[in-house]
């Protein structure tokens, strides 16, 4: 017997089209545990087919069949309630019964998907199909199968350097500079920092890559920041006149580009954060934003 949706269920499957698609890791829904999902990107046509697999030696009558494809965002402060920036539908057949597995071709042609999959500290962005099999009675049979967008930036070629001043007066005056504004995910960070004036005993300096979220708008908009990264590129006091070089390499970080005003819900940007620390554990820094883009897909 199978009331109110107890007892055996049918199984769903969904194949995209082929095993030749690449994959991405990306967390779960727990954001613990790492899950393979397919790859999309741009305006690309989402195919492939559903195969619905009724119960062993039963009759299922159902009210329909369809597959939905989804673009959603989901605030973890409001977790379960979604918003739907894509929602498309396929019929896949009439009310009726199955008593054998049966397979549905779908097509979504060319789908605007402009916005990456992310999952971040107070925000997910996610791409999926959705397969529902209407019961009239009892409970609806809803799967979900969820696969991952990223896209390429178009970047401006102007890409202009960072030059800027940080100091305390009579005490340090440093000049950063750094050879590049905007950057590719596997790019490396070259600059020089020039010591113009130094009456501190500096013990160390570092760089840090620091990746600010803020959702929201207006008065409730909420950041948090998270440090990506921290390198070293200095050990023990400087002195007056003295250049220390800076080469960081972006590759071995778990990095999104910039996402700007998404949908008006979110927004992801990235900050070099220069940090000397002296020898009474003082710490000031000089932080300064930059671009992150895409120029390849894996």
């Amino acid at each position: 017997m199978n009331f109110l949706g107890f007892g055996p269920q049918p199984v769903i499957e969904v194949d995209f089209g082929g095993t030749d698609r690449a994959q991405v890791s990306s967390k779960g829904d727990s954001g613990n545990a790492t899950e393979n999902l397919y790859l999309f990107s741009g305006t690309e046509t989402v195919s492939g087919q559903v195969r619905v697999t009724p119960p062993p030696g039963k009759k299922m009558e159902h009210q329909g069949i369809k597959i939905e494809l989804l673009g959603q965002i989901e605030m973890f402060v409001d977790r379960g309630s979604f918003y739907d920036f894509i929602s498309l539908v396929r019929e896949l057949e009439p009310p009726g019964d199955l008593s054998v597995p049966r397979i549905y071709p779908f097509e979504f042609n060319r789908v605007e998907m402009l916005h990456e999959s992310y999952h971040g500290i107070n925000v997910r962005l996610r791409y999926l199909l959705r397969v529902t099999i209407s019961k009239n009675y009892a409970s609806n049979h809803i799967k979900d199968f969820k696969f991952w967008v990223r896209n390429l930036n178009d970047v401006s070629p102007i890409n202009n350097s960072i030059k800027m001043e940080v100091g305390i007066e009579d005490c340090l005056h440093i000049e950063f500079e750094y050879q590049k504004s905007k950057y590719h995910m596997k790019d490396v960070v070259l600059g020089k920092i020039f010591f113009l004036l130094v009456r501190i005993k500096i013990k160390h300096m570092e760089v840090e890559i620091r990746r600010r979220e803020s959702t929201g708008a207006g008065a409730n908009t909420y950041n948090e920041s998270d440090t990506i990264a921290k390198y070293e590129i200095m050990d023990g006091a400087p002195v007056r006149g003295e250049s220390i070089p800076v080469r960081l390499m972006l590759s071995p970080y778990d990095l999104t580009p910039t996402y700007r005003n998404v949908c008006n819900k979110f927004s992801v940007k990235y900050y070099l954060n220069l940090v000397l620390v002296d020898e009474e554990e003082r710490r000031y820094f000089k932080q300064q934003e930059i671009t992150l883009f895409r120029n390849e897909l894996l």
